[in-house]
């Protein structure tokens, strides 16, 4: 076997890459460095002779009677003597010299196979990684550029772009980095392999490894969301009524969920059973707080929720972060009160409904039971919603809701009128302790000649 032969068949062997590709890479790169040479004007092929092992080279021409482009044409004399039977219009080949192409041809074959198979390792590595998009990876922090890390995959580098890293973490070269594979890019110097400490998929994959029942899918991960380094929310569901998900993740004595806690930097996790029922949904996911009640609109998908007051500074969390990320759990929207809050509200807005020519204390009293605590509420239902709540005819329901429109705009304009008077008030006692105030004296420094 000639030694272009072994060279191709390990290339092929060890790379992956067809031998056939390289052979015609090879046959383009010797064409190109004997066009060059001989210039393009002249009609010449390159065939790979597998035997010999090597790249021929053959310059085509045509016979004619009379030669007027010797680089295209030849007499029919010259062409009887490459081929006894050759004739006019015939298109015979000959074959060139390669030898004296010599170091240039040689460098450009090199050339070919080293460019081949970089693109074969990056078409490799690529479709390696294409299918693992949403996989979380291990690897070591080689580098840092512009504020993005260079992340040492083994086979290959991958990028945790500045804004997919969590602000509070601080890393190292030779630092171990876990991290979710959020994309994967092919680009002019390769596959770009994108990570992420931020996505909520790290969060859902470490419980996978960490959970063996959610591996098995005894336990289901029915969302997750994450303020990153602060605080993340998760959801978790089984079929199996003697599996208790949540127990199942939280491990004994917290194992489990503190091995998570630890590989995302102490970031606290509440772990919450998903409920078919939006209510008791919520209800889990605004733990640790405790629920009184809760007021469900499903148009709005908004929910009411009703806490003791010694409970509304735990439903909201730091900085509203635990109401907020039980709002992105479950997909509802959360109106938060506590129970002083609500019991305040519904005094106003009874003593603005009994304010009402066709309205009683017990009428008052149902609408506020139905969950009724805000006037506003009560402005935005129909004439005919209104009828069939309180057993009353259209006619007197829309009067009533006419009158409450009444109402309001007048408490509006009373509690206006109070703001502007207080503020008056108050405008006049600067003015008055302005004007009785000593007047200040000033010193005047100037030397008079």
């Amino acid at each position: 076997m000639s030694e272009l032969n072994r060279i191709l068949d390990q290339v092929e062997k060890d790379k992956g890459i067809d031998k056939k590709i390289l052979i015609e890479a090879l046959e383009l790169a010797m064409l190109t460095v004997a066009q060059k040479k001989l210039g393009t004007a002249r009609e010449i092929e390159a065939q790979y002779n597998e035997e010999a092992g090597e790249i021929e080279l053959f310059e085509f021409k045509t016979v004619v009677d009379k030669v007027e482009n010797p680089q295209v044409e030849m007499t029919i004399k010259e062409a009887k003597e490459i081929d006894p039977d050759a004739q006019v219009n015939d298109s015979l080949g000959v074959k060139l010299d390669s030898a004296e192409f010599g170091r240039i041809a040689a460098q450009a074959a090199k050339q070919v196979i080293i460019q081949k198979v970089r693109e074969a390792e990056r078409d490799i590595v690529f479709n390696e990684y294409k299918d693992r998009k949403g996989e979380v990876v291990t690897g070591i922090l080689r580098r840092v550029e512009h504020k993005d890390l260079i992340i040492d995959l083994g086979k290959t580098e991958a990028v945790l772009l500045e804004e997919e890293q969590v602000a509070k973490e601080r890393y190292h070269t030779g630092d171990r980095i876990q991290a979710y594979i959020s994309n994967v890019h092919k680009i002019s110097r390769g596959p770009q392999i994108v990570l992420s400490r931020i996505h909520p998929g790290l969060l859902i994959k470490l419980f996978e490894t960490e959970v063996p029942e959610i591996y098995e899918g005894v336990i289901k991960i029915k969302g997750a969301v994450r303020e990153p380094g602060d605080r993340a929310k998760i959801a978790v569901y089984s079929e199996d009524s003697d599996v208790d998900p949540v127990g199942a993740c939280v491990g004994l004595k917290g194992s489990r969920v503190q091995n998570v806690v630890q590989e995302l930097r102490g970031e606290k996790i509440d772990i919450v059973e998903w409920d078919p029922d939006p209510a008791k949904f919520v209800c889990n996911a605004i733990a640790p707080a405790e629920v009184q009640k809760v007021i469900i609109d499903k148009e709005e998908k908004l929910m009411q929720i009703i806490v003791g007051d010694d409970q509304l500074s735990l439903a909201i969390g730091k900085r509203g972060q635990n109401v907020r990320l039980a709002a992105q759990l479950t997909g509802w929207k959360i109106d938060l009160h506590s129970e002083s809050q609500v019991k305040k509200k519904t005094e106003e807005t009874k003593k603005i409904l009994l304010k009402l020519q066709d309205m009683d204390t017990a009428q008052a009293d149902l609408l506020l039971k139905q969950g009724f605590s805000d006037v506003l509420d009560i402005q935005a239902l129909s004439d005919n919603d209104l009828s069939d709540m309180l057993g009353i005819s259209v006619d007197r329901a829309k009067n009533i809701l006419e009158n409450l429109k009444k109402v309001v705009e007048e408490e509006k304009n009373k509690v206006t009128k109070e703001q502007e008077e207080k503020v008056t008030e108050v405008k006049n006692e600067t003015e008055s302790k302005e004007s009785h105030s000593e007047p200040t004296s000033v010193e005047n420094n100037d030397t008079k000649e």
